[in-house]
């Protein structure tokens, strides 16, 4: 390690690690990186713990770009590596998402984004009862008003792949990775000068990157900054079926809130729980009753062949929860220019990240966003309490 770094960055999983790769393949940008880590072993990270899907069925027009430029990421995924034969292509599973309207009113709201997302080039096309169990004969569409649906850019992806080899590459174009934990941030003159480690070691910096994920709140503190951030527990469930399906399962969004997908030769389910504080960083205990009670019952109902499964794996993992309003909170402060956010995407991480990595990457290179302007997403939105509406949240 040095002592001084021209960018640190706060947490080195997957948005830490896309941020680090995409400045160290940045044109504009020929600093040093340091990415300060806790646990290498990313054991209890959302980045371990997600489902790993992607969609572009969101009702703001950003997050839809956002979606677009990620989707196209992933499918050209070594080119924009650098083209190098040992990069892997990303597995992807374009099964998409189905979200069900039972209700006429979440019925208008999928009408109206879907004329949102076609007029960005996306393929979501709203289906009657009929067209979704003429091409998904499982579905018990009985309770369905409409369906809404896309089978482009949408569905399952690798996203270990992408994280390992955004890891792999940012170290080897220089970017070096710490296992300590920052503890406190000296600032001077409205900026943060120097990250104090757990190691006791300070590193002076030229920018902080807050990349966090739950524990973003205590970081954004050391800065004196108020971050409506905190971990929300959410459950995954691996199951076998007895009489498994003919055809891969969309990701399915009842109007439950319950959803379930194909996840290989097994099947992928989960929701959030009716009763949902925020918990301890370190709180992964399953609620062992939420399956039973919950979630079962709606995947017998919905398709009637889940009547007899068995769950073969399952556990909890943290949202990253934006109190506010459910979405990222990303780029500078508003007041300490060089502390840059990258934090709340309750959920929506992974699939964002690629979008999020070139973007703060752009911002510390250029000082201004140069392909997509993600100033709506600002952390000025959090000074003034005004949330950024999307209405597409699970």
């Amino acid at each position: 390690m040095r002592d001084a770094y021209d960018v640190v960055i706060v947490g080195g999983a997957v948005m830490g690690s896309s941020i680090a790769w995409a400045l160290s393949a940045s044109d504009g940008f020929d600093g040093s990186v340091l990415v300060v880590e806790r646990d290498p072993t990313y054991a209890n990270a959302s980045t371990t713990h997600t489902n790993s899907c992607m969609r572009q069925q969101f009702s703001n027009p950003l997050n839809v770009q956002i979606s677009r430029f990620s989707a196209d990421f992933v499918r050209n995924f070594r080119e924009r590596l650098g083209g190098d034969l040992e990069i892997p292509d990303i597995f992807v599973h374009h099964f998409g998402y189905m979200y069900l309207a039972a209700d006429e009113r979440f019925a208008d709201t999928l009408r109206r984004n879907q004329a949102i997302q076609a007029e960005l080039g996306s393929g979501t096309r709203i289906m009657s009862p009929a067209e979704i169990k003429a091409d998904y004969p499982f579905y018990n569409v009985e309770d369905i008003i409409c369906g809404s649906h896309n089978l482009t850019d949408e569905g399952y992806f690798d996203s270990g792949t992408m994280f390992d080899w955004w890891r792999r590459k940012a170290r080897h174009n220089g970017v070096t990775y710490v296992t300590d934990e920052v503890v406190d941030l000296i600032t001077a003159t409205g900026q943060v000068t120097s990250a104090v480690l757990a190691s006791g070691t300070t590193v002076r910096c030229g920018t902080l990157v807050n990349a966090a994920g739950p524990r973003a709140v205590e970081v954004a503190r050391m800065a004196g900054a108020a971050l409506p951030v905190e971990p929300r527990k959410r459950y995954t469930f691996i199951f076998d079926a007895a009489e498994p399906l003919d055809r891969a399962l969309p990701l399915t969004i009842d109007p439950t809130g319950v959803h379930m997908r194909s996840d290989g030769d097994a099947y992928m389910c989960g929701c959030t729980p009716d009763v949902d504080p925020a918990v301890d960083y370190d709180d992964f205990a399953m609620d062992h009753h939420i399956f039973e009670n919950k979630v079962w019952p709606v995947l017998a109902h919905r398709v009637p062949a889940f009547e007899r499964l068995k769950v073969t794996s399952q556990w909890a993992g943290h949202y990253a929860y934006n109190t506010l309003d459910h979405n990222v909170v990303v780029g500078p402060h508003h007041q300490i220019g060089n502390f840059i956010f990258a934090n709340g995407f309750s959920g929506h991480g992974m699939q964002q990240s690629p979008a999020i990595g070139r973007a703060v990457s752009e911002w510390i290179a250029y000082g201004e966003y140069r392909t997509l302007d993600l100033t709506p997403l600002g952390y000025q939105r959090i000074v003034d309490g005004e949330p950024f509406v999307e209405s597409a949240i699970i």
